[in-house]
């Protein structure tokens, strides 16, 4: 796990009301994980390594706040709700049934936020890597 937000940042970003003060590390901890799972690149566009060289960008520090505000609420890595929804219909003799299975992940308001700012950031494409010729 890279380490892209301290509470410190969180305190500055929200104001210290955030969360209550036994909450806050965990809290960051959980907006750091997030971020970290989104592959962010390690270096700006000029080729400095973040953070040794430059400092993460603010939308970056902005971002994990508002996870680490949602994680504290205990919205964010919740348990996921997975089943089945069925269906039936039936008219006089004649019965139809339909199931479906659900497993679809809901975003936080803050998750949502965080996705926006990091847009110029994140790989659109995870799965494809661009290969360059020399």
């Amino acid at each position: 796990m890279i380490e892209y937000i301290t509470v410190a940042d969180v305190d500055e970003k929200l104001g210290d009301g955030w969360a209550d003060a036994g909450k806050k590390s965990r809290a960051v901890m959980i907006a750091n994980v997030w971020l970290s799972n989104l592959n962010m690149p390690q270096k700006d566009a000029d080729g400095k390594s973040y953070p040794d060289e430059v400092p993460y960008p603010d939308e970056w520090i902005q971002a994990g706040a508002e996870v680490a505000k949602d994680a504290a609420a205990g919205n964010i890595y919740g348990a996921t709700e997975t089943g089945v929804t069925s269906k039936t219909v039936k008219a006089d003799t004649v019965s139809s049934s339909r199931t479906y299975s659900t497993n679809s992940k809901k975003y936080t308001a803050g998750e949502s936020l965080a996705l926006a700012l990091l847009k110029p950031w994140i790989n659109q494409m995870p799965n494809v890597m661009f290969l360059k010729r020399v």
